[in-house]
């Protein structure tokens, strides 16, 4: 007999996930660049929409998150009735994983996509199966035939974190023409608002022609509302009944509901944030490159560096970067161990960080 409640098998597998350094100790201002936080911050009109609902806080918010999704729906020229907000995309991605897959079953992913997706597959009993990537992008064709009479769920981010790089409309279709109607595309277009690419697309068109395709959303990143923790997904029919029967009954705030709107409708908070990203993710890639550096070529608004081997490598940089007060990401857990992730920051630190890392390569 045990003498002690005992998970279910696979749960004491699973490494639990951890965010990007958020503190020095002893350290009073530091530079985060580790989590890929808004540049800018939020609009005001959010924050004056949150700070309104301060006196509200004891009153139950609207379960089905109503005005949200209405205004989600008319900003995006989606059916409201299609979408299903909730506690940031990630509750929505360990939803579906949830509610799609379980013991004997597995779930597909690109090697270096999300940390999340391997996690919530173990932890709904699944079996996570990581297809190579090449040139650190998503391979179709490597996922299609990795594809097993087991799979559930196939999870790609688009654009990728943390590579940055992202499938276009036609890979994309051709991915989803080639799974099994049965199988649950699930596409995390975290950062879809930074992209400036013709032949790039969210995953909305997919969506509206499969019954088997989920479009996930965030406001986490360009909205920069991360610490209210609020996202979407836009389903067919079926799938959106699934995750409504599946959340909890108050998942989003009233506060983050009302913030959510306030942000969408403020367009040209949107337009800044975007154009800040535009000018400063090319500044800090070049900058990178003129010191003899790698960088994967990124639509969203971070930056993966690559750090050769030997004295001045990824792990060297790091701790350089982290003596200056400069939060930095390491991603030897996404199998990229020569590699840092550095968030398109305020130009205070982005000129902060291009400096230290020209001190760190000229370094004796």
């Amino acid at each position: 007999m045990a003498t002690q409640p005992s998970p279910r098998a696979g749960i004491l597998d699973i490494a639990p996930y951890v965010g990007g350094e958020a503190k020095i100790a002893g350290v009073d201002r530091v530079i985060r660049l580790a989590s890929n936080e808004s540049a800018l911050g939020p609009s005001p009109r959010a924050l004056a929409a949150y700070q309104a609902h301060a006196g509200e806080i004891f009153r139950y918010p609207d379960g089905n998150s109503t005005d949200l999704r209405g205004v989600l729906g008319r900003v995006h020229g989606l059916d409201p009735n299609r979408i299903v907000c909730g506690a940031g995309s990630d509750e929505l991605l360990c939803l579906l994983t949830r509610a799609y897959a379980g013991p004997g079953d597995e779930v597909l992913y690109s090697r270096h996509g999300f940390l999340m997706y391997p996690i919530d597959a173990l932890a709904a009993g699944a079996t996570p199966i990581a297809a190579p990537e090449t040139n650190l992008t998503v391979d179709v064709d490597a996922l299609l035939a990795r594809v097993t009479p087991r799979t559930r769920l196939v999870f790609i981010a688009n654009p990728n974190n943390p590579t940055g790089t992202y499938a276009g409309r036609d890979a994309m279709r051709r991915l989803q023409a080639g799974l099994p109607p049965s199988v649950v595309l699930v596409i995390d277009a975290a950062y879809a608002e930074f992209v400036q690419r013709n032949d790039y697309e969210p995953g909305v068109e997919l969506v509206d022609a499969a019954d088997n395709v989920v479009m996930t959303r965030t406001f986490s990143k360009i909205y920069a509302l991360a610490g209210l923790r609020l996202g979407w997904a836009y389903c067919p029919p079926a799938i959106a009944d699934v995750l409504n029967r599946t959340r909890g009954p108050f998942n989003v705030s009233s506060a983050a509901q009302a913030a959510g709107i306030a942000a969408v409708e403020d367009m040209d908070a949107l337009a800044r944030a975007q154009e800040h990203n535009h000018l400063w993710r090319p500044w800090l890639e070049r900058e990178v490159n003129r010191l003899g550096l790698e960088t994967s070529p990124s639509v969203a608004n971070f930056v993966l560096i690559h750090f050769p081997p030997g004295r001045r490598d990824a792990t060297a940089a790091h701790a350089f970067l982290h003596s200056r007060a400069i939060l930095t990401r390491r991603v030897a857990g996404y199998h990229l161990p020569e590699w840092l992730r550095i968030t398109v920051g305020t130009e205070e630190e982005m000129r902060a960080v291009a400096a230290a890392l020209a001190d760190f390569m000229a370094a004796p």
